[in-house]
């Protein structure tokens, strides 16, 4: 069998990543042991989460250790089971190394329907971004008809989808995404009422004054910084803030004093309140399912960023701190062979 390529954390970074911080190294093949497959990698997601496990520090993701594999969300398909349950040829998804090759147990991987929709979207619209989307918007932000629902990195994988259900519930959707093809992704695909260019905007103040002139009612937050300032500003009585994620400030070395803006929930009295999918675990399939007929019905649209290759997912994960990706930014690693 093939030698097995995969990451290691190289060296803690200092503010951005670079190249440096990832060493690709060979190694055997792994095997499977006791209630493990070995799985061959198709396709890995990169997110920008994981920024968060190269830090020394504690967050709600156990960070890794110099030396460390990488690790991210991974389709594949099992090429040998060691009384794991699935079956030779099976495709899977779970939490796996950035490799060629991986074994975990059976009990952490699950069965991809390759008939329900392309397997890449187990990673993407079908996978914990797009149940991101659904428990955050549906539970936490809660939009309803008459609504005007903000969301920052709109064009994203989680961006996306939350502002199409936000704009079933009857909301009025403004999005914030960084260029004017992302712009019209949200506006022509999406069905966005409104998208604001951050990039060629130069007052995100007077922006949301004409793109949502009654005030903001729901922000759904993947950015921090300036953005969610500005939205703060304009949150009316009663609103609600879904906080998923702080993308502008992970490369940070040292975090802007805050937060600067809670003297604006006094007059507001917004709720705002943190999101962590993994605690909608038990309800994952009742998401997909949902999430899987709007797909097939036309009902949500998504996007993919395909990277091409194992040797370029560093690329594809710095790329995510450009604003590179429109959707889900994937590594195609493999062809399935089954």
């Amino acid at each position: 069998m093939a030698t097995n390529r995969k990451y290691l954390l190289s060296q803690r970074p200092d503010g951005t990543p670079d190249r440096e911080t990832f060493e690709l190294v060979e190694v055997d093949v792994p095997e499977p042991g006791p209630g493990e497959a070995l799985v061959r990698t198709l396709y890995l997601s990169v997110d920008p989460y994981m920024r968060g496990r190269m830090r020394d520090a504690e967050s709600y993701a156990e960070p890794w250790d110099v030396g460390d594999p990488l690790q991210g969300g991974v389709v594949g398909e099992v090429v040998e089971s060691n009384g794991s349950g699935f079956e030779e040829g099976q495709v899977v998804a779970g939490n796996l190394e950035w490799a060629d090759y991986a074994t975990a147990p059976g009990t952490e991987l699950q069965r991809v329907d390759p008939d329900l929709a392309p397997i890449s979207t187990a990673l993407g619209v079908l996978g914990m971004p797009g149940r991101t989307a659904y428990f955050g918007t549906r539970e936490v932000a809660e939009p309803k008809a008459g609504d005007t629902f903000v969301v920052s990195g709109a064009a994203g994988a989680v961006g996306s989808v939350s502002g199409q259900i936000a704009k079933k519930s009857g909301a009025r959707v403004v999005g914030f995404a960084g260029s004017d093809e992302k712009i019209d992704f949200l506006e022509t695909e999406c069905g966005f009422d409104v998208g604001i260019n951050y990039k060629t905007t130069d007052d995100y103040g007077a922006a949301l004054d004409e793109a949502a002139p009654d005030g903001v009612d729901v922000y759904f937050d993947n950015v921090g910084g300036e953005i969610t300032d500005a939205v703060f500003s304009k949150l009316n009585v009663d609103a609600r803030v879904a906080v998923c994620g702080q993308i502008a400030l992970y490369n940070e070395e040292s975090v802007p004093t805050g937060p600067r803006k809670l003297g604006t929930l006094i007059k507001s009295r917004a709720r705002v309140q943190g999101l962590l999918v993994a605690d909608f675990a038990p309800r994952f399939e009742q998401a997909t399912r949902q999430l899987g007929e709007w797909v097939s019905s036309g009902e949500l649209t998504y996007r993919e960023t395909v990277t091409e290759g194992l040797e370029n997912a560093p690329d594809a994960f710095l790329g995510l701190f450009e604003g590179e990706n429109i959707g889900k930014q994937l590594v195609k690693v493999g062809e399935r062979e089954a």
